[in-house]
């Protein structure tokens, strides 16, 4: 796949990249004012394109994530996203004319719950990709809760999709659902939480963080930050919820370490900022000292920070999850210490990319396709890797 200059009726004056076969993209270059795309055509000479002339200061993340669209509704997406910075894997799978419907796909999703700002994310990103992979996305939204979750799948499953994906808000609690799609050959891909054990449910692949490592690596960082010893208190999600699950066993097993720590709460603010700003307003009244806090979402942990705040108890150093903005932003301004990436953008782009791969190339879980478990972890985010975190999420990359 290669590229020839044509000019975008987008952006006036301005040349994107359209597919012409038999060329090999090798490097693209971008200087202060234009942006050169370098390829080699089938005899190996190499021929350089200006693919589009501009002022860098004025282009924003939304003309970024404009400018992606564009190519790759072309089909110039590699080159274009090679030069923005972007996986060459991600680059290649959008250039791939074969990766995209020639009519649209329709698609089901549903997260925990769109109160939660990594479900909302989420959907956003889901949109975007599925806006360039010419993928329809119809919500359901799980409202943070079990019930009306499967209310919502049990709707879904009376339609019909071309892929669905799914992040249940509680383990065993869409199974019969899910399984009714499955079995009317629909591809179910799961995200971030399991709909139920891998080895019990043939959905066609998990892509979720090591939600275990996520705990661990936060937990470490607010113990170096309080020498090891101190007072501390976990702040959970739902109980039910396979992610907070492997966060807690995380925590867990970084303070087993520290006979000088001591954890005197675990309660579940099951990510509800209303109940973990009640449970903190109650700690802080008992507990004169908390030397550090982990909280299994950034939303608890910004919500406790507020009470914190009010009651003058701005020394508790705060390790949150997910690395959402206002996180990132309460970490380079010294409120949070520390939280780590849940990539949403990633798992819900994810998502699309592996529902249009199975129904468009048939591609098959397993060897020589999708794998079963796809781990999709981020980095832990402190002052040091803010920024670049932050510029990842604004193209819904990570």
């Amino acid at each position: 796949m290669g590229l020839l200059p044509s000019t975008s009726p987008a952006i006036p004056g301005a040349e994107v990249a359209r597919p012409y076969c038999g060329f090999r993209i090798s490097r693209v270059t971008v200087p202060q004012r234009a942006a050169f795309i370098s390829i080699a055509d089938p005899n190996g000479k190499a021929r350089n394109w200006e693919k589009r002339t501009m002022d860098t200061k004025k282009f924003d993340s939304h003309s970024r994530r404009e400018l992606i669209r564009n190519a790759a509704l072309g089909g110039g997406a590699a080159a274009v996203l090679g030069g923005l910075g972007i996986n060459p894997l991600i680059g290649a799978a959008m250039a791939k004319e074969a990766g995209k419907s020639s009519k649209p796909l329709k698609a089901a999703f549903s997260n925990a719950g769109l109160q939660a700002t990594w479900c909302a994310q989420g959907k956003q990103a889901a949109e975007y990709w599925g806006s360039l992979f010419n993928v329809e996305v119809t919500w359901f939204d799980g409202q943070l809760d079990a019930v009306k979750q499967r209310s919502a799948i049990d709707n879904m499953a009376s339609q019909k999709w071309d892929f669905v994906a799914i992040q249940a808000d509680g383990i065993g609690t869409l199974t019969a659902p899910v399984n009714k799609m499955i079995d009317a050959g629909i591809p179910v891909i799961d995200m971030d939480t399991l709909i139920a054990p891998l080895d019990t449910i043939n959905v066609h692949a998990l892509l979720a963080p090591d939600n275990e490592f996520m705990g661990a690596s936060v937990t470490q960082a607010l113990v170096n930050a309080i020498n090891g010893e101190g007072i501390m208190v976990m702040t959970q999600g739902q109980l039910g919820h396979t992610g907070a699950q492997g966060r807690a066993r995380g925590f867990k097993s970084v303070v087993a370490k520290f006979p000088k720590i001591q954890v005197v709460d675990e309660q579940p603010g099951d990510w509800s900022v209303t109940e973990t700003a009640r449970i903190w307003d109650g700690l802080l009244t008992k507990y004169p000292k908390i030397d550090a806090a982990y909280f299994h979402n950034d939303d608890m942990a910004l919500a406790a920070s507020k009470v914190m705040q009010a009651k003058g108890r701005t020394d508790i150093k705060i390790g949150g999850c997910d690395a959402m903005p206002p996180a990132i932003k309460a970490v380079q301004d010294g409120v949070m210490y520390a939280t780590v990436r849940n990539p949403s953008c990633r798992i819900h782009g994810g998502a699309i990319i592996a529902g249009v791969n199975a129904v468009v190339n048939g591609e098959k879980t397993g060897q020589g396709g999708i794998p079963k478990n796809v781990v999709t972890d981020g980095p832990v985010v402190t002052k040091a890797n803010a920024d670049g975190i932050a510029w990842m999420e604004e193209q819904f990359l990570i």
